[in-house]
């Protein structure tokens, strides 16, 4: 595949909330050093970076409400905030999508005339999965390094409940099989990025 020059790479809710225990069980380890290295990719050729903050307003029942430590991004994020050589944005939102955050993501994705993105972060079958769909809905090509994210374990109705293993896998064949995203490894979006840099 091919990474276009001008992709953005969406980087979704990398906050330090997510580290408590409140959420329960968490996959894939190897999510942080993965997005941190798209980042890093990212800023060493230029390409634009959305970064994405969930400002709770579930008070003080979520570790990622504002003004609590659990809403700052992660350390590895805000170290490389601002070091990039192409366009940086911060969009805070207090919904699943980020593109119902302020200011506008969309609006700022068209101004550069973006039509891909690579969404990353927090959670995989939630807002990352949220921000797909609208993606694709909006008519962005939307690609998802499924490795380069993590969610955790969930109970739902019926007694049901499944592992963060599992719903990282329903993610993905819900978003590449009903062709919302293109859903790829980290390793495969390092390798096309190389490619559509002149």
């Amino acid at each position: 595949m091919e990474i276009a020059e001008n992709a953005a790479l969406v980087v979704i809710d990398v906050q330090k909330g997510f580290e408590e225990e409140f959420w329960g069980k968490r996959n894939n380890p190897a999510a942080e050093g993965n997005i941190a290295a798209l980042i890093d990719l990212w800023q060493e050729t230029g390409r634009p970076v959305a970064f994405v903050r969930h400002d709770s307003v579930e008070g003080s029942r979520s570790p990622l409400r504002v003004g609590y430590e659990g809403n700052a991004f992660k350390d590895f994020v805000e170290e490389r905030r601002g070091k990039g050589g192409g366009p940086e944005l911060l969009v805070t939102k207090t919904v699943n999508s980020a593109f119902y955050g302020q200011p506008s993501l969309d609006g700022w994705l068209t101004g550069l005339d973006v039509v891909q993105i690579v969404i990353v972060g927090i959670q995989t079958n939630m807002c990352n999965e949220t921000t797909a769909r609208m993606g694709g809905n909006l008519g962005y090509e939307v690609v998802f390094p499924l490795d380069a994210m993590h969610t955790f374990d969930l109970e739902g109705p019926f007694g049901w409940s499944r592992s963060a293993d599992e719903l990282s896998q329903a993610t993905a064949v819900s978003l590449h099989g009903g062709r919302f995203a293109t859903v790829v490894t980290t390793e495969e979006v390092v390798k096309g990025a190389s490619v559509g840099v002149r």
